[in-house]
């Protein structure tokens, strides 16, 4: 008897309809077979008549019932990209997400191209932040911070693959590991409340809760980097914070409150209020 051949082609529509019959679902079952095959999608759609080997089946089938099962595909097949950087993400790290890339806009209107400043990421994960900004001001002395030695070990990796020697890390909370002052301070802190159902939805039920929650006062974290910033940024020096699309009235309050000045907050490609940043006074 012979055995039919498995192809690409039929591989993927098995794929797409196991995962949803939508658009999605197409992009998805691409996403996972060009990554069990090492190549990219250009590749599939060129080659659909390809036999896959039963190795390759068993291990594209292990990834669609995981992705099935809701885990997300960033951390099946290990990368997601920021600002154009394939940052490597696993389940120790948030995964980067396309409104936070509004921080590092706002970072980088502030940033003069040639200016040779200090730029601190505080709590950076995967490093997708201090990476992108380190990247568009080479000339600046970016740190970035991490509490959590898994999530600190993703960000080594990203560091040495796309940027060796341009981000300093540091383990530790916050601002606590870093000495001397910076003119700009940046964060996407855990802002969610931990009695909020969103929590326990979508990608949020496989991301470390610590990098989604600080407890019951969603708005803690940012409380305790906008204080202790105070002491870390030069006069005129800018603080900017990624937070819920909920929370930029009380972020603007918090800030001016602490004395911070020409507080504003930018509003994201959904039209939420996502980033909102604030100077130290002074000269």
């Amino acid at each position: 008897m012979t055995t039919q051949s498995v192809t690409v082609g039929s591989l993927l529509a098995s794929a797409r309809i196991r995962l949803g019959h939508d658009a999605l679902a197409a992009l998805e079952a691409d996403l996972l077979l060009a990554h069990v095959l090492d190549v990219d999608r250009a590749w599939l759609f060129a080659n659909r008549e390809s036999e896959v080997s039963p190795e390759a089946r068993n291990a594209f089938q292990e990834l669609l019932g995981r992705r099935s099962s809701g885990e997300p595909i960033a951390y099946l097949t290990g990368v997601r990209e920021f600002w154009s950087l394939p940052l490597q993400v696993t389940s120790d790290v948030l995964i980067p997400r396309p409104e936070t890339e509004l921080l590092v806009e706002v970072a980088l209107e502030f940033i003069p191209r040639e200016a040779a400043w200090r730029v601190a990421d505080l709590g950076t994960g995967s490093g997708a932040v201090a990476l992108a900004i380190a990247c568009e001001r080479p000339l600046c002395e970016v740190h970035a911070t991490e509490y959590s030695s898994a999530a600190l070990d993703v960000a080594e990796r990203n560091v040495q693959a796309l940027a060796p020697g341009r981000v300093h890390l540091h383990q530790g909370s916050w601002l606590e590991p870093l000495d001397g002052r910076f003119q700009v301070l940046v964060s996407n802190p855990p802002y969610v409340a931990d009695d909020d159902p969103h929590l326990n939805a979508g990608d949020c039920r496989f991301e470390p809760r610590a990098a989604l929650t600080p407890g019951p006062d969603g708005m803690a974290a940012i409380r305790r980097i906008a204080d202790d910033a105070l002491t870390s940024l030069e006069p005129g020096g800018l603080l900017a914070f990624e937070h819920g699309y909920d929370q930029g009235a009380a972020a603007r309050g918090l800030l001016r409150d602490f004395g911070y000045s020409e507080v504003t907050t930018r509003i994201d490609l959904e039209g939420r209020e996502r980033v909102t940043a604030g100077r130290k006074g002074g000269s």
